[in-house]
């Protein structure tokens, strides 16, 4: 590995990214917060990617030939990199690299090939034991800084002002692999949030997600005016970063740990809506630790004036990457 303070020489940093929105965003994070050029690599997959990676090992086997014209030399100092189909790839980048690679990895990438990883971040929620590579972090790095929100706050300036304040953002995710969420759940987080912002005297900026599918519906009936709400799939740009920036509070639901970090990085009262048996047990231990941490707050109906520090690992993760990488 290259001393990069004593070369004098800015390092070659590559982020690999895919079709998974969430790992891009945790990856773009991450190498914003360093602060330095970065190239994007974008990968596209043959079937071969969703072997497991101890059939695929270091190489560049699960990628389309069109991906694989692109990585070439000269090699960079550095890879940030999330999920497990990004892993093959960022040990044969190393590998071609005479081992001189520093390889980051947002999330496990399982065990096949962990000792060639420089550093993995992974939440404190996962539950994996320590070891000299790891690093745990709250919640999920993301692209939400104050710098954003400033933008965002510019770029929707005005957009919902004919509705009164307090204005709570509800952001909405939906079912995962092994969790529902119900018509009944969307009426009744509907209702709860409703009567949050009638007691206030606001109104709420609602915004669904792919997964809430057909709930969308059920949530949408179920909300009294004074509110407006975009329901993915709708046309136009969804405000999504525009809540963030602009609502006095937020209430988000449970099931996506990026949408309760992004939250979190807000300074904004935070609240998440997670009943039983709708959030996997992991998804609860990181609320456990926001709570504890005085991040967020139960949802529970009732809208209180506090704020918090912003949540962002990617700050942390970059931190870490500077000190073993002998970028500082």
């Amino acid at each position: 590995m290259v001393d990069f303070t004593s070369a004098g020489k800015t390092p070659l940093i590559w982020v690999l990214t895919d079709d998974r929105a969430g790992n891009v965003s945790q990856c773009m994070g991450v190498a914003e917060a360093l602060n330095l050029p970065f190239d994007i690599k974008k990968l596209e997959y043959t079937a071969a990617a969703a072997l497991p990676n101890f059939i695929m090992m270091a190489s560049f086997g699960g990628l389309t030939e069109s991906t694989r014209v692109n990585m070439t030399m000269p090699w960079p100092d550095i890879v940030i990199a999330a999920g497990r189909r990004t892993a093959p790839v960022a040990r044969h980048i190393k590998k071609l690299n005479n081992g001189r690679t520093f390889l980051v990895q947002i999330m496990h990438p399982g065990n096949t090939g962990v000792d060639e990883f420089d550093l993995i971040a992974v939440p404190h929620h996962d539950s994996m034991p320590d070891a000299a590579n790891i690093l745990k972090i709250t919640g999920a790095p993301h692209r939400i800084t104050s710098a954003r929100l400033e933008k965002e706050a510019d770029r929707w300036k005005g957009a919902f002002d004919a509705l009164p304040s307090p204005r709570i953002a509800l952001l909405v995710g939906g079912a995962t692999k092994r969790r529902s969420f119900t018509d009944d759940m969307a009426r009744d987080l509907g209702q709860a949030a409703t009567a949050m912002a009638k007691a206030a005297g606001g109104s709420l900026l609602v915004t669904t997600s792919r997964r809430t599918g057909e709930a969308a519906d059920a949530l949408i009936a179920s909300l009294e005016p004074p509110f407006t709400a975009f329901r993915w799939g709708d046309e136009g740009d969804n405000p999504y970063f525009g809540y963030l920036a602009l609502a006095d509070a937020i209430v988000v639901t449970g099931d996506s740990v990026s949408m309760c970090s992004e939250a979190c990085a807000t300074r904004k009262p935070t609240y998440i809506y997670s009943p039983k048996r709708f959030a996997p047990h992991k998804h609860t231990l990181l609320h456990k630790e926001l709570f504890e941490r005085g991040y967020a707050r139960p949802f529970e109906g009732k809208l209180d004036v506090w704020d918090h520090e912003p949540l962002n690992a990617a700050t942390d993760v970059a931190a870490e990457i500077r000190k073993r990488a002998w970028l500082d």
